[in-house]
């Protein structure tokens, strides 16, 4: 009885690791696609004339605010793997 009750108990704590890892991965993939789309935004703005030119500008600029955010969620996470089985919030 004991060595199931140790072995289910290992088992949540896996299962808590792994879904904060995912977190982890999931939030850094977040962040590589909205620098891309910064990078994306940026050679349209070098190449188009205004007012186009600041309306890509702006789209840039918010998606490098998105991609530190999701950077900082991505480190928060990276940085909560196996510390607790509770459940992500």
């Amino acid at each position: 009885m004991k060595k199931i009750l140790l072995a289910s108990a290992i088992l949540l704590c896996a299962a808590g690791a792994f879904a904060q890892t995912g977190t982890a991965i999931k939030d850094t993939g977040k962040a590589a696609v909205q620098g891309t789309k910064e990078a994306k935004e940026n050679v349209e703005a070098a190449v188009t004339k205004e007012p186009k030119k600041s309306m890509h500008k702006a789209k840039a600029k918010a998606h490098k605010a998105a991609a530190a955010a999701d950077r900082a969620d991505a480190k928060a996470a990276a940085h909560n793997i196996g510390k607790s089985a509770s459940a992500p919030k």
